[in-house]
């Protein structure tokens, strides 16, 4: 799912093993180096990443960082 407001782009993603807050931290954390990226949400009772951006991001660079965090990049999300 992608949305665009003004220049920003929301794309959630779909994270296999998280499990908890420290999961989600994380997550967070690696995605956020990103450049670009605005905000980052990571849901581990779900799976759930939303990223916020300010252009679309490199499918192959959020798989990096979800993988340097330890989890594995399903996704999208619907």
């Amino acid at each position: 799912m992608t949305a665009e407001t003004n220049t920003d782009v929301t794309t959630v993603y779909e994270v296999k093993g998280m499990t908890c807050g420290h999961c989600e931290g994380a997550v967070t954390q690696e995605l956020s180096a990103l450049p670009g990226v605005t905000s980052v949400r990571a849901v581990a009772a779900t799976g759930e990443v939303t990223v916020t951006s300010g252009a679309p991001l490199d499918e192959e660079a959020v798989r990096a960082a979800v993988d340097e965090a330890g989890y594995e990049l399903v996704g999208t999300g619907a």
